[in-house]
């Protein structure tokens, strides 16, 4: 029985220093290809929750303007939403931010209509390209 014991720890056998580097090389070859497909994910669904912020906040102006008969001016804001008015009414239950934890930028009269609502992007500068762009209630739903 002690032959048999022998016999099969010869048989058993773990892997050799070059076999588990190579494979953490084809695991970190793999993570490279694919890592930078959940990032861009994951930043188109930062734009697309910030779209769908700013036309929460456009249908929630355009309620205000019925109650009131205008628009909030652009030193009123956004605020002019969450803050409770005559009749105790809110607008918004809370000042909301975008995607990236920066303010909306509210201007009325605005350049593109009676009132704009934007997001500098994920640079929080104005202009800039692909996640860097701004984002305003002018833009097309892509």
């Amino acid at each position: 029985m002690n032959i048999e014991v022998t016999q099969q720890k010869q048989h058993e056998r773990g892997f050799t220093l070059l076999e588990i580097m190579v494979v953490l090389v084809i695991i970190g070859v793999l993570a490279a290809m694919v890592a930078p497909r959940f990032i861009e994910r994951a930043d188109e669904a930062k734009v697309d929750s910030t779209r769908a912020q700013i036309k929460n906040i456009e249908q929630a102006m355009k309620l205000y303007r019925l109650q009131h008969g205008h628009y909030p001016s652009s030193s009123e804001g956004i605020q002019a939403l969450v803050s409770p008015g005559k009749n105790g009414k809110r607008y918004l239950d809370s000042l909301p931010k975008d995607a990236w934890g920066n303010p909306f930028v509210y201007l009325s009269p605005g350049v593109h209509g009676d009132f704009d609502i934007l997001s500098y992007g994920a640079d929080a500068k104005a202009g800039g390209s692909g996640f860097d762009a701004d984002i305003g209630n002018w833009d097309e739903q892509k």
